[in-house]
């Protein structure tokens, strides 16, 4: 029996549990999206862990990345959710980017990348401009390491300019929001099935 699609979320949001996250929200949102289609979730906010800076895959003195390094690897499907400061993409999130710059080095037994066949997503928060930047960043930074993007892989829910406010405090999605979250969910269950059948070529 073929087992369920694996989706594993990063949130990135500068706050530890239990503090309210929208990164988390609209994680959480997607996960929802994703397990409406067979698929298995879990979250991990990256700041409730020890997450040691670096570019090696364990950087020793009870640095939890491999751990989340270990979950990644089981999953089909990789959500990135940050939050936008100052017109960028969190410090955690860029962490994250650098963590996951070892796995450029590592491949599975016929070559290719260990990344190679699994999907990468992205979801991006924030009541200031940046969104469609850190998205394009996220993306790069994702394809380079060997995740595939599917299309319209991005969501992303920004506030009104100049005011306050977080995606937290709607007191509802925006149809926007939804239906982009939809897409994304359905895009990336399809392109992980593809995969899952069919391997990109081994090196």
């Amino acid at each position: 029996m073929t087992q369920p699609l694996k989706a594993l979320a990063l949130v990135c949001s500068l706050k530890p549990s239990p503090a309210p996250s929208s990164s988390a929200l609209i994680a959480q949102q997607l996960l929802d999206e994703l397990a409406g289609h067979g698929a298995t979730g879990e979250l991990v906010r990256v700041v409730d862990h020890d997450v040691k800076p670096g570019v090696e895959g364990d950087m020793g003195d009870g640095d939890a990345w491999p751990e989340i390094r270990r979950k990644i690897a089981a999953a089909d499907i990789l959500l990135i959710s940050t939050p936008t400061w100052v017109g960028h993409m969190s410090s955690v999130a860029q962490r994250v980017l650098e963590r996951l710059d070892a796995e450029l080095s590592e491949t599975d037994d016929e070559g290719r990348p260990a990344m190679f066949g699994k999907v990468g997503v992205t979801a991006v928060v924030g009541n200031e401009d940046g969104a469609h930047k850190i998205t394009a960043d996220l993306f790069q930074a994702l394809n380079d390491i060997g995740f595939t993007v599917p299309a319209q892989g991005g969501t992303y829910w920004n506030g009104e300019a100049m005011k306050g406010g977080d995606y937290n405090d709607l007191d509802e999605t925006p149809d926007a929001v939804e239906s982009t979250n939809a897409t994304l969910a359905r895009n990336a269950i399809h392109l992980a099935n593809l995969l899952r059948e069919r391997q990109y070529p081994a090196s």
